[in-house]
């Protein structure tokens, strides 16, 4: 299948029933994407597919094909990270990180959608994205500050 990540377009020989999440880790070696629950519950997992938030580990990698997915890896441009990474930085977000890149694609999705979103849209659009650290004020406020970037 043919598959254009990260404004990189890409050959992958994977068998019909392979999740996007498997081909994007194991055979693009893109593992800023996290494994989490599986059934596309917590989040981890969220990329881009044409700008919308996606849970790769339920999504079959043949379905992406022809359309443009972008990763945590992806977003960062010229040696410059995107104002909503920069944001979670600032705002302190990050204890274990493991739900950061999944968070940060769905934050990502949202301001592509609505450039100034209440605390409210911000919950609503993040309900599924889960933190066991409980960092979610801390979210909330990066997002808040990357809104006004």
């Amino acid at each position: 299948m043919e598959l254009n990540v990260n404004n990189k377009n890409y050959t992958v020989n994977a068998g019909p029933d392979e999740n996007l999440l498997t081909v994007l880790r194991d055979y693009l070696d893109l593992t800023g994407s996290k494994y989490g629950c599986g059934e596309g519950s917590c989040g981890a997992c969220t990329v881009l597919i044409d700008g919308k938030s996606t849970r790769s580990c339920i999504t079959p990698a043949n379905s992406a094909s022809g359309k443009k997915i972008t990763t945590i890896e992806g977003l960062a441009q010229n040696g410059k990270m995107h104002p909503v990474q920069t944001a979670f930085l600032n705002a302190d977000v990050f204890q274990c990180a493991y739900c950061a890149p999944g968070m940060i694609m769905s934050a990502v999705s949202l301001l592509q959608k609505n450039a100034n979103p209440s605390e409210q849209e911000i919950i609503k659009s993040m309900q599924g994205n889960i933190c066991r650290c409980g960092t979610y004020p801390r979210i909330i406020k990066a997002i808040q500050e990357a809104s006004t970037v």
